[in-house]
């Protein structure tokens, strides 16, 4: 039968589910236990009861009483610590830390100075050197006392010299780094003045000296040589006052003012220099220095055996004759020709004039070399900076 305040009625007597006496219910097995209305007395029942099989009562509730009384531990977030008081147990002269310590949220709180001495007390303050104490002074001071003062040079040896290192000024023009340059002089590929040279350190100045690397000159001042793939339609000009697309449109952006070396037609392609060396661009256009200009020219045949004859002897034209250093067909499809020009003149439309006057007008005109300068994979209205190679190449042409 159950009673109203548990499920055995004879709890405390050990019954079926409360045996132990000591167990769920001292006075109506667990429906006492788990109410809200008992005490931690009421839960532990009689302790000097006996089960069914008379052993002792269980001892873990009685090691549980034995054990000293310790104060709970507060939660995190109910600790609290005296931060803003610091100065009472630091001193007035403590400093103010943004660490964990001073913010009071360290574990254990802000820490305290262990020291009760000098030191301990001057645990916030700034310590003073040794050397800056009175008798550290004193004995310093009498060491060098009869020592000659030493001036030290203000400059490295040799800076008072004029002009820069050779490897510098190499360096600058774009063959590798100083070393590699001193690297170029021990092999002996680099002369200046006409004379290679043999030791390191050389000094040179880059506005009078001539300076060669594997025979070729270097442009040691701020000089820009720049090729473009001009494309048709194009004038050879670096401002247009009509408003055509020109040169300068590709260069706008340059700091330093830029102009091409000779000119292209408006409706021909290819390769065309554009530099602010005033001498080598005019040597380049000079007809004394010879430079070749190498252009790929579309006709329409059948064109005789002897063409190549007529332009190398030359071609009576309005302002005298034009000469060709070189003819060739490069490809031939049925009835369209394509045929390579060389010549060193660089007289207005020159090319055109000449075929036309041989009875063959020119549907497409490209230049494809200019001296060294080769267009290459270069695509249309492309710029390209030229390699020190090829500019001391252009040089050597002109004899520079």
């Amino acid at each position: 039968m159950r009673s109203s305040n548990g499920r055995n009625s004879s709890g405390n007597n050990g019954g079926s589910r409360g045996g132990n006496s000591g167990g769920r219910g001292s006075s109506g097995g667990r429906g006492n236990y788990r109410g809200a209305g008992n005490s931690r007395d009421d839960r532990q029942g009689p302790k000097q009861g006996s089960n069914q099989g008379g052993k002792p009562a269980d001892r873990r509730d009685d090691r549980r009483d034995d054990r000293p009384s310790r104060p709970s531990k507060p939660r995190p977030e109910e600790r609290r610590y005296d931060v803003g008081g610091s100065d009472a147990v630091f001193g007035a002269g403590a400093r103010k830390g943004r660490g964990a310590a001073a913010r009071g949220g360290a574990k254990g709180g802000p820490r305290t100075s262990q020291g009760t001495g000098a030191r301990g007390s001057r645990r916030g303050a700034p310590r003073r050197p040794a050397s800056s104490t009175p008798g550290r002074r004193s004995a310093t001071a009498s060491a060098y006392a009869g020592k000659p003062k030493v001036s030290l040079p203000k400059t490295f040896p040799g800076a008072e010299q004029e002009g820069e290192r050779l490897q510098k000024v190499l360096a600058r023009a774009g063959y590798g780094s100083r070393r590699a340059c001193e690297e170029l002089v021990d092999e002996a590929r680099v002369e200046v003045n006409g004379e290679i040279v043999v030791e390191q350190g050389m000094r040179v100045d880059p506005e009078k000296d001539e300076i060669k690397v594997d025979g070729l000159t270097v442009a040691t001042q701020s000089y820009q040589f720049f090729s473009l793939n001009k494309p048709a339609g194009v004038v050879s000009t670096m401002e247009d006052t009509e408003g055509r697309q020109c040169l300068g449109d590709y260069v706008t952006n340059r700091e330093t003012r830029l102009f091409h070396v000779g000119r292209l037609d408006t409706e021909t392609e290819g390769v065309i220099l554009l530099t602010n060396h005033g001498e080598l661009a005019h040597r380049l256009t000079h007809p004394k220095y010879g430079v070749k200009k190498v252009y790929l020219a579309h006709i329409v045949g059948p064109i005789p055996r002897d063409l190549g004859k007529q332009l190398k002897d030359g071609i009576q034209l309005e302002d005298g004759y034009a000469r060709a250093d070189h003819f060739r067909v490069v490809e031939q499809t049925g009835k369209n020709y394509l045929v390579e020009v060389t010549l060193h003149e660089g007289r207005k439309h020159i090319v055109r004039r000449m075929l036309a006057e041989a009875g063959f007008p020119v549907d497409k005109l490209v230049r494809v070399a200019f001296g060294p300068i080769t267009l290459g994979d270069q695509k249309s209205g492309w710029l390209r900076r030229l390699s020190n190679t090829e500019v001391g190449m252009l040089m050597k042409e002109v004899d520079l």
